[in-house]
């Protein structure tokens, strides 16, 4: 099956050897996104929640250059430096998804890209392709 790698500049642009997303079928995988700003390539000011919403912002950007949209997320992946943080991406999950939501896990981990405390990854499937 074709991949087509998916690229956009509302985004921020990969800090290593890989693509923003890869299209294979009805299949978009999104690669890990860190609260980058896409027009500065720095890590947004404020707690959680802000890097988070970027987080988000930046996942929803990367959806929509190849047709998505954050409905069509099946399953996230969220890596946190501090797990007492949960709570914080269950509400801001709120913002950005409704029932049904994706599948998902949440990992503590012990540090993350450019000292950002969240990165997300995310598998979409799209429809009509």
């Amino acid at each position: 099956m074709k991949r087509r790698i998916i690229a956009t500049d509302q985004a921020p642009q990969a800090i290593g050897t890989y693509s923003q997303a890869v299209r294979v079928g009805e299949t978009l995988y999104l690669s890990g996104q860190i609260p980058l700003a896409p027009e500065t390539m720095t890590l947004v000011e404020g707690d959680v929640r802000a890097q988070l919403r970027r987080v988000f912002d930046n996942l929803s950007a990367v959806a929509a250059a190849a047709g998505g949209r954050l409905a069509d997320v099946v399953k996230l992946t969220v890596f946190l430096t501090d797990l007492e943080d949960f709570s914080m991406v269950n509400q801001v999950m709120a913002e950005y998804f409704s029932a049904p939501y994706p599948a998902r896990s949440v990992v503590g981990v012990g540090a993350l890209p450019k000292g950002s405390a969240v990165e997300v990854d995310a598998i979409l499937v799209l429809a009509g392709s």
